[in-house]
């Protein structure tokens, strides 16, 4: 049974770039907006004021200081909120497959391969830009790939359930060469008018190459153990979908976009998270000492932070686990492989570390890697 390996790894990241100041002060003249015209509810107190945001409230709250994007017109604009991207004809690539043949070059390049040599895409995000045929079918013509392909959606751990799908197919032999492609664009089904959460998240996409270890031409990583698990939660989700037409009503509902109860989030999957983390190296007979670094998913400094201490019994360095959520903010699934492309190349053969995701399900997966 052969090994999997990573051996490649592709990041697309957006020309546009959306500061917490920028972002601030588009959401607060919506909110002066909205206040204005709900004024005469918002005295009779049937309803709310709309609650300014701020930098320090934003940096406070998640670590994030930026985010890209691909259109920052249409969600700086206070009357819109949400981007403009134009309609394509179904002659042109979509715009996921688009960003991803990006990403999924780099990491063909690192990898030493073509797409010819790939036999299995995976196109793994949390929002799908169509429901069939699959993007990831797409996406394999545009690389010019074989065998077969396939979109699924664990909303942030898409990245780390597609990398296990593709390892296991490698050690049965049904695939040779598998890419995890995972084109996040968040701002999309963002919901950017909620002083909550309008800072969260940001678009990317990253490219994750597995090959039989003994096809590996280059420096890579072995893929030592992969783990997954899912446990129903209701505290982030967006409920739009195809069965919406076939409601009577179609107002433009909250839950239409991304929502969440943060309190109830931090309060149970971060016990799920770190207990996830500890019993999948125990499993494999893992201590700290023997961990050179943890790539987690990029939520929220304070999540991170919070699991790093647990994982390792103490507060990490820096380098033992790097946080780019800083200038990324949240992109889903790919935080974890942009930490993971950004941050490897220094580890020397016999380092080991975990590539860790965590989010709506709510849903975790974690790969154990050693340099090789």
């Amino acid at each position: 049974m052969p090994n999997a390996a990573i051996t490649g790894t592709g990041v697309f990241t957006p020309s546009e770039i959306i500061t917490n100041a920028e972002l601030v002060t588009a959401y607060n003249a919506y909110a002066d907006l909205w206040n204005a015209e709900h004024a005469d509810d918002i005295a009779a107190e049937k309803t709310a004021a709309k609650p300014y945001s701020s930098e320090d409230f934003i940096v406070a709250a998640s670590g994030i200081e930026r985010r890209y994007v691909i259109d920052k017109t249409g969600v700086l604009d206070p009357t819109r909120m949400y981007p403009h991207f134009r309609a394509r004809s179904d002659d042109e690539p979509s715009l996921m497959a688009e960003i991803a043949q990006d990403a999924i070059a780099k990491a063909l390049a690192q990898a030493g391969i073509t797409g010819t040599d790939v036999d299995l895409v995976i196109c793994a995000a949390s929002n799908i830009e169509r429901a069939y045929p699959a993007v990831a079918v797409e996406i394999q013509q545009l690389i010019g790939a074989g065998g077969f392909a396939f979109d699924m959606n664990v909303a942030c751990s898409s990245a780390t359930f597609g990398i296990q799908l593709a390892a296991d197919m490698i050690k049965a032999g049904s695939v040779r060469a598998a890419v995890v492609v995972n084109p996040e664009i968040t701002s999309g089904h963002h919901e950017w008018r909620d002083r909550d959460c309008h800072f969260i998240f940001g678009d990317v996409c990253t490219a994750t190459v597995l090959q039989p270890e003994d096809a590996a031409s280059g420096a890579h990583f072995k893929v030592l153990s992969t783990r997954c698990a899912t446990e129903f939660s209701n505290n982030i989700r967006n409920n739009a979908g195809f069965l919406r037409r076939t409601r009577d009503q179609m107002e433009d509902r909250r839950d239409m976009q991304f929502m969440q109860n943060g309190r109830r989030v931090f309060k149970e999957v971060l016990p799920m998270v770190s207990q996830h983390m500890a019993d999948h190296m125990a499993d494999e007979g893992l201590t700290a000492d023997d961990l050179k670094r943890l790539w987690l998913h990029q939520a929220n400094k304070t999540m991170n932070s919070y699991i790093g201490k647990k994982v390792m019994g103490r507060d990490p360095e820096p380098d033992e686990q790097p946080n780019i959520l800083q200038d990324y903010a949240n992109t889903s699934s790919a935080g974890s492989i942009i930490a993971f492309s950004k941050y490897s190349d220094d580890l020397v053969p016999g380092d080991k570390g975990i590539i860790c995701s965590f989010g709506a399900g709510y849903s975790v997966g974690s790969v154990v890697v050693e340099r090789a």
